[in-house]
């Protein structure tokens, strides 16, 4: 028993058989969709892939991490003057906090000579061995309970102690790249470098940490620092104020914690209850939706670009299709008069229409996949599920949409004038 056909299933290799007919006229056709859906693919993916990757890179220091600095700590890219002259937060704030904050679990000051916000033209301070200089390095004091928090791991030695800190001690603890450029040949552990005429002796080396959010010669790249107790480079650099703190939650308490510090850094820097913070404090959690809203912001400005594509292509697929309306009127003619409805002929059409598109998107994800991986060679990216299946349904739909006005024009041809077309 053989069953029939659906309509659907007829009308779909009608459309594919019209497209084999005139494969040229059908590839150039669906060119701007192809365009418009590898764009939307390939944006989607790189996106993505820095979001991860950034994400990735803030919780590397803590997922309870807070951060107070003079102005809001995170990718705040342009400090207004009222922020840059704001008085810097000192030494006495982190103890404050430290003292006061009882969902805090630890608090560290960081206090350098580097300016960071002039990012990778900050003039640094030579750092000698007894050989070799290199003038790339950062220096930065830190109390001992940075390194309590979780956020470094040892690829040698140790941390210094409270007690090292208290009596101001000339103790280093180095980042792997100043390990590698001042002992090339030999082991960096209990070498001695050599910092504006002084010497300390390195009592640890840090893991290679990766880095993305930041350029390598960045000052914030960790694998280039020279970390100095903090008391230490307060005795090296006795006019330097201004300070950077970081602190940890205890576990669950990091909203708690977060509302504490505000609290004693408006009373320690005298802000009345009317005024606003003269001061930045923020999560880990909060950079990161600061960027996710940044890189959104991008996604959908490249994406609205890229849909001028997808609309070339539409339009394309609606003229095509009104000359394939002129081209086969005499076929729609034959199919109205043994019986066809004006609803198969609409049908008909926007099956066409719907399936040259849609091959334009299939073959718009299948290429944009492939440039995505190129490109992760360079870049991290990271294709979401999401982004094919709507290419795919965007595309598809784009064809029923500029579709309907060749169908509707097709289905209201009259019969007998379109067997009498020649």
């Amino acid at each position: 028993m053989q069953f029939p056909r659906s309509n659907f299933y007829e009308n779909l290799l009608m459309a594919l058989d019209t497209l084999r007919q005139h494969k040229l006229r059908s590839f150039l056709t669906i060119l701007g969709v192809v365009i418009g859906t590898l764009t939307v693919i390939v944006i989607a993916a790189f996106v993505s892939g820095i979001d991860a990757r950034v994400s990735k890179e803030i919780e590397s220091f803590g997922t309870n991490s807070i951060y107070a600095f003079k102005f809001d700590p995170g990718f705040n890219i342009n400090p207004s003057m009222e922020e840059r002259t704001r008085k810097p937060l000192k030494e006495e704030d982190a103890d404050a906090i430290r003292a006061e904050c009882t969902n805090c679990e630890y608090v560290s000051p960081f206090m350098s000579p580097v300016d960071f916000t002039t990012g990778p033209f900050a003039e640094r301070v030579n750092i000698r061995s007894k050989v070799i200089e290199m003038t790339n390095a950062t220096v930065m004091g830190s109390s001992s309970d940075y390194f309590q928090m979780g956020v470094t791991n040892l690829a040698e030695g140790r941390y210094f102690t409270a007690d090292e800190e208290a009596r101001r001690g000339k103790v280093a603890v180095i980042g792997i790249d100043v390990a590698n450029t001042l002992f090339p040949y030999s082991n960096a552990l209990d070498q001695e470098i050599q910092i504006e005429g002084r010497n300390y002796r390195i009592i640890g080396v840090l893991k290679e940490r990766e880095i993305f959010l930041i350029g390598s010669e960045d000052p914030n790249n960790e694998n280039k620092t020279v970390y100095l107790p903090f008391k230490t480079i307060k005795q090296l650099y006795p006019a330097n104020e201004d300070c950077f703190i970081m602190a940890t939650a205890r576990p669950g308490k990091l909203s708690d914690a977060l509302e504490e510090m505000r609290n004693i850094l408006r009373r320690q820097r005298n802000v009345p209850p009317d005024k606003p913070d003269n001061f930045g404090v923020q999560t880990s959690d909060q950079i990161i939706t600061q960027f996710s809203a940044i890189t959104s912001g991008i996604f959908l400005l490249m994406v609205a670009i890229s849909s001028v594509g997808l609309l070339i292509g539409g339009i394309g697929v609606m003229n095509v299709m009104l000359v394939s309306v002129t081209e086969r009127t005499k076929e729609i003619g034959v199919r109205k008069a043994i019986g066809a409805r004006s609803i198969d002929i609409i049908t008909q059409f926007l099956i066409e229409a719907a399936t040259l598109t849609g091959l334009g998107g299939v073959l718009g994800i299948v290429i944009g996949v492939g440039l995505s991986l190129l490109i992760k060679m360079i870049l991290p990216t990271y294709i979401p599920l999401w982004a094919p299946i709507v290419g795919f349904c965007v595309s598809v739909g784009l064809g029923l949409v500029f579709g309907l006005l060749p169908a509707w024009k097709a289905a209201r041809l009259n019969p007998i004038d379109a067997l009498r077309y020649e």
